[in-house]
């Protein structure tokens, strides 16, 4: 049993080390803004250098004295319900209208671009895996770890790359609306896929892993036929009485039980609040936007910054070997051509130019925090090792910046297309015209 003493000292030291995190993160973030990066890319790297990459390199330990072994569960508590709060609004920001639009092109530059790196990553991850086939003594299975990885590099960071969009003004471009749209559609495959290669990683067996995809079936009917239309009643009926005063501690029990029960599956809770997102009511807009979205982002970004540490204590770039290098390019290798190519080759069949195509597989690329999301349910289920882990972290940071400098190349401001502001992110884009003649309009569905 703890003594009172020293469960109040661990309290005191998890508020201190919570209030460091917000600190640097968050002058970190503004510098990240200030060279046109997305803050993400600040926190992330935040997290890193609070961690044994730098922090833990000075004396005294310093990294263990602010987040000591004892205080990181409940660093790791706050951290997620950051996560999980994160992950709900995700899911219901997707647009659906906007994927409907746009079914061919949409498809097309989505499977591109999940299935490049998804391939090119399998293949890194067998030539890998002999260095990191055992995980804490316990032997990583072969088809779970190249399958996992190769799911892992084929991710799209949807939240990232809509603000990257928006901070370059280029989001009613026909590029913009594409690679957004493309990114919100792949992130609801990967999230399916992944929860597919949970299932198959925690499963005791073939039979442990079709009882998994049973009662994970069954979640999902209940999410559609059940928790759907009770969610839409409800919020028509606090829409009624123009009071939504409690709604946003309601939906945040709602997506907290939901977690709760893909966590008792054994497909992880950030399943259960990215579904309870996708199965919440979209309208009335105005009032969801005020008294639900805005309380649970603010609550998340106040609480998501301890992600980032809990992140970067499993990072020590300090510790990688002269082979750990070797891996992280081919790594990099396989993320940035199976992104560029599988977005880029789709695009041009569709009417883009080569440039233009080329700054799809650039959007494309950015991976941020949903990649370190998808990384450290890897590394809690033991199928990556701490080195593979600060590599695959290393790939996700600079991916994602990679897109703000190049770019501009690709996207020159003098050659945007703009849509009329008046038409909305959803209206039909015009692509140029083939040197035939035949115009070509599949972008908008």
């Amino acid at each position: 049993m703890t003594h009172p003493h020293a469960l109040e000292d661990m309290q005191a030291t998890a508020i201190a080390g919570i209030a460091v995190i917000l600190v640097v993160g968050a002058a970190l973030a503004r510098l990240a803004q200030r060279v046109h990066q997305p803050a993400v890319i600040g926190e992330i790297t935040a997290g890193i250098l609070l961690g044994p990459s730098l922090l833990g390199l000075f004396p005294g330990d310093l990294t263990q004295r602010l987040f000591p072994d004892n205080v990181r569960p409940l660093l790791a508590m706050v951290a997620q319900l950051g996560l999980l709060l994160f992950m709900f609004t995700v899911g219901w920001e997707l647009d659906w209208s906007t994927m409907r639009r746009r079914k061919r092109s949409v498809a097309g530059v989505t499977a591109g671009s999940m299935l490049g790196p998804l391939v090119l990553g399998m293949g890194v991850a067998a030539i890998i895996y002999g260095n990191h086939s055992r995980v804490d003594g316990d032997t990583v299975p072969f088809f779970s770890f190249v399958l996992y990885l190769g799911v892992s590099m084929s991710i799209t960071a949807f939240p990232v790359l809509a603000r990257i969009l928006k901070d370059n003004h280029i989001g009613r471009t026909k590029i913009g609306a594409l690679a957004l749209t493309s990114a919100a559609f792949g992130d609801v495959l990967a999230w399916c896929l992944l929860a597919a290669v949970v299932a198959i990683v925690t499963s005791s067996g073939p039979s442990g892993f079709t009882d998994t995809v049973w009662m994970s079936a069954g979640y999902g009917a209940a999410m559609i036929a059940v928790v759907r239309p009770l969610l839409a009643r409800a919020v028509a009926w606090t829409s009624k009485r123009g009071n939504g005063t409690y709604l946003a501690g309601l939906v945040t029990a709602g997506l907290l039980l939901s977690a709760y029960t893909t966590a008792k599956i054994g497909i992880h809770p950030i399943f259960g609040a990215f579904a309870f997102g996708l199965a919440m009511p979209r309208k009335p807009k105005e009032l969801l936007e005020e008294k639900m979205l805005r309380p649970l982002q603010h609550a998340g970004e106040l609480m998501l910054p301890v992600y980032f540490i809990i992140t970067g204590l499993s990072v020590d770039i300090a510790s990688m070997s002269a082979t750990a290098w070797g891996e992280l390019a081919l790594i990099l290798a396989a993320a940035i051509i199976g992104k560029l190519l599988g977005a880029a080759l789709p695009a041009r069949t569709f009417g883009l130019t080569w440039r233009e195509s080329t700054g799809v597989g650039v959007l494309m690329n950015t991976r941020g925090l949903t990649e370190l999301v998808i990384l450290g349910v890897g590394l809690n289920l033991g199928v990556l090792d701490q080195t593979l882990f600060t590599e695959m972290v290393l790939m996700a940071l600079i991916t994602t910046a990679m897109a703000g400098p190049v770019l501009p190349y690709f996207v020159p401001r003098a050659r945007m297309d703009l849509v009329s502001s008046r038409s909305g992110p959803a209206s039909v884009v015009r692509l140029p015209e083939h040197k035939g003649g035949q115009a070509t309009s599949d972008l908008a569905g």
